[in-house]
């Protein structure tokens, strides 16, 4: 086929443009487009690269305002394509490259793909130190960008242009594979980008990358079916990998052939619709009662596309049958052997339909799937009781997701990733479809909210997109807003503004340290604290400023009509309230790890200390 003497910018954008993944006899570009943000070390090789192919070959850039907001974009483009397709990430060099780390570390946790091009020193090493540049005695080879290695799935750096073919070529297989994908790191020498290289026609050619659903071995499926069928009171814990692997359907149906409930992660919520007679909610630490008292005493768990966080397993304390056992099925190896489990290494809904058939007329004790049903329904009408939880002055934040899932149509996404809201949905969200509830919780990333609206609105045009975000994280990264509004993007955004980190104040509470460092307010001149008056800061302005429309609600009434008008927006919109952070919420039903300190001089850490020390008692290794 030849040769063709491209730069290494050039040479990469045409590579990006011609990957395809493909599933089920379903084909979808594998690179929908790049996001970037341009300086030295990347405007005049791979941004040069973009604006002479990139539109032709559809591979379209989008002009972010920040780095690490680029990144949370992608996460969520793939996050609502089912990790089927994501977007590249550009960046300059020095900072605007490791501005990107904290993406890279939220793709990673999640296990979700995005690929990013941070700029790098100059390869010939001629103007060293440039601007910008870490100099490590210890080595000429050392640069900022190596602090992506450990939050990166596959890390490379472009030293020669010919590396660029089985550097990028190795990048496409780990974002295809759904045991693997996460970040994938290729640092970009600025004079590389630039060098001209003769190229194999053949790098260009378009690819198809498959991904593939692995069927359970029959030895691991015949363990799993023999301590599953000797269980009665079975549970199943629904996680991210229900979704991303299209197991909805399979879940519901096994649920129902089996009798078993179904609790949720915060990556699986909505893996089964609340309406079902299998759903129980969601489970651990920020879970429903319900979850969380059939954890209890569940004699066998399944647990389907979970990583068994923390806030899953209540910091090893939820599941407490002395005997309980465990069947894991992942696609992720290291994911089937946590808790002691029956491994099960294989595709979810590959996994699930196995099982199915496997059990055979096999079904959980009627009176444990009888008590699922009422331990559901007791939750729902608490949630009820929270959602329209009658408080004042300031509204309390249960009432507003109240009003808030009222107003969601069924193919809507609520998008949150951090502060005392991931809690509330966790408990209280009643979600319908599996791309409803967008909650980033492995990372929890103060700042992604606004950004991931972006991205999840790119990647389904046809769905409403409302982001819930609190003042604390918008504080953080409103910059996206503009990228938004340059897009013509239509978000509704819900800026809820309690006047610092709820979330964290009531932990530092329970822990004993009487919120402190949690609100914003002035440093008051008597007592040299920050508890002096609050801040006359008003994020609706600074909202509108960036060229958002802004609706004021001031009830929970207003609320209601405020989102009414935003449906009926265009562009951006955001609706403001404030809420009071120390209105109740929905209850807590499981313990998490925080230590509290062992020596204290105030009677409130003393106390929590006590509380503490009797917590920690039922945390038990599951071997």
């Amino acid at each position: 086929m030849g040769t063709i003497r491209l730069t290494t910018g050039q040479a990469l954008v045409r590579f990006l443009a011609n990957q395809w993944s493909e599933r089920d006899g379903q084909t979808h570009r594998l690179f929908a487009g790049c996001f970037g943000i341009f300086g030295h070390g990347n405007v005049a090789g791979f941004g040069q690269a973009l604006l002479q192919d990139g539109k032709d070959l559809e591979l379209p850039y989008y002009l972010a305002r920040n780095e690490q907001g680029m990144v949370h974009s992608a996460v969520a483009f793939a996050r609502l394509r089912d990790r089927m397709s994501t977007f590249a990430c550009t960046a300059s060099i020095g900072p605007g490259s490791t501005n990107m780390v904290t993406g890279a570390a939220l793709a990673t946790i999640n296990r979700l793909p995005v690929l990013l091009l941070p700029s790098d020193y100059f390869a010939n090493r001629f103007p060293d130190p440039v601007l910008q540049q870490l100099e490590d005695p210890h080595s000429r080879d050392t640069s900022v960008n190596d602090a992506f290695r450990p939050v990166s799935r596959y890390w490379d750096r472009i030293q020669r242009p010919e590396q660029l073919m089985s550097a990028a070529l190795t990048a496409a297989r780990v974002l295809t594979d759904p045991a693997e994908t996460g970040a994938v790191t290729l640092c970009l020498p600025q004079d590389v980008q630039a060098e001209a290289y003769d190229w194999p026609q053949e790098f260009f050619v378009p690819r198809v990358w498959p991904v593939a659903r692995p069927v359970p071995e029959p030895a691991a499926l015949a363990r799993a079916v023999e301590c599953l069928t000797a269980a009665r009171r079975p549970l199943i814990v629904a996680g991210g990998g229900v979704k991303y692997s299209l197991a909805t359907d399979a879940l519901r149906a096994f649920a129902a052939a089996t009798g078993t409930p179904v609790a949720e992660t915060h990556a699986g919520k909505g893996s089964v619709p609340w309406t079902q007679p299998s759903a129980v909610g969601g489970i651990g630490a920020t879970g429903s009662a319900a979850a969380n008292m059939l954890a209890a005493e569940a004699d066998v768990v399944l647990g389907v596309g979970t990583r068994y966080s923390d806030f899953t397993t209540a910091s090893h304390s939820l599941f407490a049958d002395p005997r309980v056992r465990f069947v894991n099925l992942n696609v992720a190896a290291m994911d089937t052997v946590k808790l002691g489990g029956v491994s099960i290494v294989a595709d979810a809904r590959a996994g699930l339909e196995a099982l199915s058939t496997a059990v055979g007329t096999w079904k959980a004790d009627p009176d444990w799937t009888d008590r699922a049903r009422r331990l559901a329904g007791d939750w729902r009408r608490a949630t009820d009781a929270a959602y329209h939880l009658d408080h004042g002055p300031l509204p309390a934040q249960t009432a507003v997701l109240g009003a808030l899932n009222d107003a969601v149509g069924h193919r809507d996404v609520v998008i949150n990733a951090a502060g005392s809201m991931p809690g509330d949905l966790h408990k209280l969200w009643r979600a319908s479809d599996p791309k409803q509830y967008h909650v980033e919780y492995g990372y929890s990333c103060m700042g992604y909210e606004i950004a991931a609206g972006v991205g999840a609105k790119l990647a389904d045009p046809t769905r409403e997109v409302y982001v819930l975000v609190g003042d604390g994280s918008y504080l953080m990264m409103a910059s996206e807003l503009v990228t938004a509004v340059s897009e013509r993007l239509k978000l509704i955004v819900v800026l809820v503004d309690n006047g610092g980190f709820a979330s964290i104040g009531g932990l530092s509470q329970s822990v004993g340290s009487q919120r402190f460092g949690t609100s914003y307010r002035h440093r008051d001149a008597a007592t040299g604290e920050l508890d002096g008056d609050p801040l006359p800061v008003d994020l609706g302005a600074n909202a509108a400023s960036l060229g958002a429309t802004l609706i004021r609600a001031d009830s929970i009434g207003e609320f209601a009509l405020a989102l009414s008008r935003a449906k009926h927006n265009d562009g951006v919109t955001v609706v403001h309230i404030r809420t009071d952070p120390l209105a109740p919420s929905a209850p807590s039903t499981a313990w998490w790890d925080v230590p509290v300190a062992e020596v204290a001089e105030l009677d409130t850490t003393r106390k929590a200390r006590t509380e503490y020390e009797a917590a920690v008692k039922r945390q038990r290794h599951y071997l």
